[in-house]
């Protein structure tokens, strides 16, 4: 599995990143305490040398260390050890004839450790001056005593390398822990994506799984992903139904007209017959564009294909495509705008298609007595309000359910059934409402969107 992708080697690394930047941290701390450690040990060793310098030769008199003291010397301090030693008025005493040159030259009786370089290697330095007499001579005594840093320095790189040893056995077991026990721990999951893998591809129950608290937010998704796709599924399929009834009616009517006009001799009578067979095709091609709109509303995200629109200016584009089929009836057709714009966020052609919607019912329901329909838009506070009034027969708002019900009508007529459901799917969507408004004569439907701000 990619790197990336696995949510093993995240969870691995996320916890072992830190604990290495500690260990890092704390290996640079434990090398310095080390150094320390060493210098503290070894300057410890150089005073008990220069000691042990001074006190054997005077007792010797000024002659060179014994044999024993030396071996004692170079045990105790871990390495070879030079000194120096001098007499009152700096006269030569024992030990190496040139000791390393030091910064400091005043005379102090307490222990002072330099560092210096002799023969081109970097040494310490401690200078240890006291009263003595010598022969006679009363004056001050020098003992100069150096030590290689390599020896210091390998004794703090042996202690932190164990140091870091010991780290590292840690780190890799922690290491070893974490991933398998994070394996463990993800048992739960590679479990549950085999149960839900194991599913047949129609299976959309609710997964009822036990499941650690981390993920009760993941299935409680799934489960809701689930309900919403039973829901759709659900609803395609009485789409589906639904469609194939309705459209099965003006199938078979433009079929039949079809064969009709093609067996009809008498010229009048064919003519007659095909403009049936137009009007019917015409009806057909009617229900399956309300058809392909209702299921585009129900489809269509609520942020899909909007953008801030006029809405008098998608009146005006609708009237003058539903106007045409007004005045072919016969029927007088009045649009009645705004004076000023009324901005409104929308997905133009969804409005579009449920203001004719609106026209269309008011034409199709408005009965014999239909004279004239009336388009007008207006604003009221922070709403843009669209209405469609006719003088027909009317429309109580008691027979709202029916009215926008899907493929129900509340007196048999000729259309389709989903006019008023579509407008509605569109208000709705647009977080506006369609309202039918109780009047004395005729209809009148209102669509109220929110104006944009």
């Amino acid at each position: 599995m990619h790197a990336s992708r696995s949510l093993r080697i995240r969870l691995f690394i996320l916890i072992l990143a830190p604990l290495v930047l500690i260990a890092s941290l704390l290996g640079v701390w434990r090398y310095s305490v080390a150094k320390h450690t060493a210098d503290s040990v070894f300057d410890r060793a150089l005073l008990s040398v220069a000691l042990a310098v001074s006190r054997d030769v005077t007792v010797s008199g000024g002659d060179l260390l014994s044999p024993t003291t030396r071996d004692l010397i170079t045990e105790a301090a871990g390495g070879d050890v030079f000194y120096h030693a001098t007499g009152p008025a700096g006269m030569y005493v024992a030990g190496y004839s040139y000791p390393p040159i030091t910064r400091s030259s005043r005379i102090d009786y307490t222990p002072t450790y330099s560092d210096a370089i002799y023969r081109d290697r970097p040494v310490r330095v401690l200078q240890l001056t006291e009263s003595v007499s010598v022969d006679g001579l009363t004056g001050d005594a020098t003992v100069t005593v150096w030590q290689h840093a390599s020896e210091r320095q390998a004794l703090a790189t042996a202690l932190a390398l164990r140091a870091a040893a010991l780290m590292g056995v840690l780190l890799l077991t922690l290491a070893i822990v974490v991933w398998f026990g994070v394996q463990r721990g993800l048992q739960p999951l590679m479990r549950l994506e085999d149960a839900i893998s194991s599913r047949s591809p129609h299976d959309l129950s609710t997964i009822k799984r036990a499941v650690p608290v981390e993920a009760h937010g993941i299935v409680a998704t799934l489960n809701r992903l689930f309900s919403q796709l039973r829901d759709s599924m659900a609803a395609q399929q009485v789409f589906i139904s639904e469609a194939a009834h309705q459209l099965r009616n003006p199938a078979a009517a433009v079929l039949s007209l079809a064969e009709a006009a093609r067996d009809m001799d008498d010229r009048a009578e064919r003519e007659r017959r095909l403009d049936d067979l137009v009007s019917a095709a015409r009806d057909s091609a009617r229900v399956t564009e309300q058809l392909l709109s209702l299921e585009r509303t129900r489809l269509t995200r609520d942020d899909a294909h909007t953008e801030v629109s006029d809405l008098n200016t998608i009146c005006r584009e609708a009237g003058a495509v539903a106007g045409v089929a007004v005045l072919s009836r016969d029927v007088s057709f009045e649009l009645v705008l705004h004076p000023a714009p009324l901005p409104v966020v929308v997905d133009a052609v969804l409005l579009t298609e449920a203001i004719k919607n609106l026209i269309d019912n008011a034409l199709t329901h408005g009965g014999t007595g239909l004279t004239n329909i009336v388009v007008s838009t207006e604003r009221m506070g922070d709403l843009a309000v669209i209405s469609v009034a006719d003088d027909g027969v009317g429309l109580s708002p008691d027979d709202y359910g029916a009215a926008v019900g899907r493929f129900t009508q509340v007196t048999p007529g000729s259309g389709s059934g989903l006019g008023l459901c579509i407008a509605h799917s569109v208000a709705e969507r647009h977080g506006g409402n369609l309202t039918i408004h109780r009047v004395k004569h005729g209809a009148r439907l209102s669509m109220d969107l929110p104006i944009a701000r």
